[in-house]
C-alpha cells in the first residue's frame, strides 16, 4: 500500500533520499512518521533509514552541499540539514549486547533486523520517498487496529531497555483503542520487569512521563499502569483514582501534563522526574494552590491563567468537588488583575515599615478575591 505522508511534497526531505539513492543506497522513512501518516495525525520531523553507514552517508551529503552533524554517530545515527530543517539519518542496526539501558549495534544491510530491534510494531514500518510502505514484521495489521503491541518477545524488548515499559503505555494511551483494551502479554512483562525502571535515569523518566500524561486521555493507560504496579515504581504514593475525572472536568481544554501530574497526588516529584527549576516551581505553586484551596482568581494572579486553571481543576478532581461557576473567568479576571496599591500610594512609610504595610494590604486585597479598589485598601 501507499501512503501520502508529508515527506513525499517535502522538497528537503526529498534531497536527502536522493542524495543517498543516487549514490545507490536505500533511504526509507521509518518510525513515527510513518505511523502517523498512515493514521492522519500530524507529522512532525522525519527518520530516514539507509543501509549507507555513517560515514558514508556524510560523505554523501557534504558532497551534495548539506551539512552533516554527527549527534548519535556511536549508535549510527548522522543529522543531515536540508533547507535548514534536521533529518536524523541512521543505517541499518542488529543489538549486539544490551542492558536495559543502552546498546551495542552493528550494522545491517537487512531491513528485517532492523526492524526487530525496534520496540513496538507500529514503529516497525517503513516507506520509500514516493509512499510506499514496507512491512517487514506485520506490524500494519496492529497500526489499523490501534493494538499498542511489542515487537517479538515482550519481556525481552524491555529487557533490551526498561524505558520501554513506560513507552508501551504511552503509546496505548495516543494510538491504542481504548474499547480494545491494553495487551496482555506486554501488560504483564510490564508488570514482571517495572523494577527495572530504577536504573533509568531521571530525564528519560521524566520525559517519557510528560508525553504520556500529555495524551488527550492519559488516565485508562494510568490506571493499567497503577494495576501492573509500574506507577508506583515511577512515582511513589502516587494515585490515579482522580484523574479520570480531571480529564471530564477538562471538557476539551488543552491536554497539559501538570494539572495530570497534580492529580496523581500533591507530592513533589521533581527529582524523581527531574523537572527543571521552572517546572519544579510550577507544581509547587499547584501543591500549594490545591492544599490552600484559593478561589479561582486568587490561583489566576498568582499563578496566571493557564497554571490557575490547572490548580482549580486538580482541587475539583482530588476532592471530588464540582468546578466553581465561571471558574474559567475568575482566573482570567486574576490573571489579569493588577494590585491597586503602589509603594508611592504610601509616602510616610519607607523601609522594612512600608514593605510590612504592602504586604498586609496585599493580603486583605487577596482576601476579598481581588475586588477591593485602591481606594477601598488605603480608605
Amino acid at each position: 500500500m501507499k501512503v501520502a505522508g508529508p515527506w513525499v511534497h517535502d522538497a528537503d526531505a526529498q534531497a536527502v533520499c536522493a542524495a543517498l539513492t543516487g549514490a545507490g543506497y536505500r533511504a526509507l522513512f521509518v518510525g513515527g512518521c510513518v505511523r502517523n501518516a498512515l493514521l492522519g495525525v500530524a507529522v512532525s520531523d522525519y527518520d530516514i533509514a539507509t543501509d549507507a553507514l555513517p560515514e558514508t552517508v556524510t560523505n554523501i551529503a557534504e558532497n551534495t552541499g548539506l551539512r552533516v552533524v554527527p549527534t548519535g554517530i556511536e549508535h549510527g545515527t548522522v543529522t543531515v540539514i536540508a533547507g535548514g530543517k534536521p533529518h536524523e539519518v541512521t543505517t541499518f542496526r542488529r543489538d549486539v549486547e544490551t542492558d536495559g539501558r543502552r546498546a551495542v549495534v552493528a550494522y545491517s544491510r537487512d531491513i528485517a533486523e532492523d526492524a526487530a530491534r525496534r520496540d513496538i510494531t507500529m514503529n516497525a514500518l517503513y516507506a520509500t520517498p514516493e509512499g510506499e510502505v514496507i512491512d517487514p514484521l506485520g506490524g500494519l495489521p496492529d497500526l489499523q487496529a490501534r493494538r499498542v503491541r511489542f515487537v517479538g518477545d515482550a519481556g525481552q524488548r524491555i529487557a533490551e531497555d526498561y524505558l520501554r515499559i513506560l513507552r508501551f503505555f504511552r503509546f496505548h494511551a495516543w494510538y491504542g483503542d481504548p474499547s480494545g483494551g491494553i495487551d496482555a502479554e506486554g501488560l504483564a512483562a510490564c508488570a514482571a520487569l517495572s523494577a527495572g525502571i530504577e536504573t533509568l535515569s531521571r530525564e528519560r523518566v521524566g520525559a517519557e512521563m510528560k508525553k504520556l500524561l500529555s495524551a488527550p486521555d492519559p488516565a485508562p493507560s494510568v490506571a493499567s499502569m497503577a494495576r501492573a504496579g509500574v506507577l508506583g515504581a515511577v512515582l511513589a504514593g502516587a494515585e490515579d483514582r482522580a484523574l479520570a475525572p480531571l480529564v471530564h472536568l477538562e471538557g476539551g481544554r488543552e491536554a497539559r501534563w501538570q494539572a495530570r501530574l497534580g492529580a496523581l497526588g500533591l507530592h513533589d516529584w521533581s527529582e524523581g522526574l527531574r523537572l527543571s527549576r521552572a517546572e519544579a516551581r510550577e507544581m509547587a505553586g499547584l501543591r500549594e494552590a490545591v492544599a490552600e484551596g484559593w478561589p479561582p482568581a486568587v490561583a489566576g494572579w498568582k499563578l496566571g491563567a493557564a497554571l490557575g486553571g490547572d490548580a482549580v481543576l486538580v482541587r475539583a478532581a482530588l476532592a471530588e468537588l464540582p468546578m466553581p461557576e465561571g471558574w474559567e473567568a475568575e482566573v482570567a479576571r486574576g490573571a489579569a488583575a493588577v494590585f491597586p496599591v503602589r509603594a508611592a500610594d504610601l509616602p510616610a512609610l519607607s523601609g522594612p515599615a512600608l514593605g510590612a504595610k504592602l504586604k498586609e494590604l496585599e493580603a486583605r486585597w487577596l482576601q476579598a478575591d481581588l475586588r477591593p479598589s485602591r481606594a477601598e485598601l488605603l480608605g
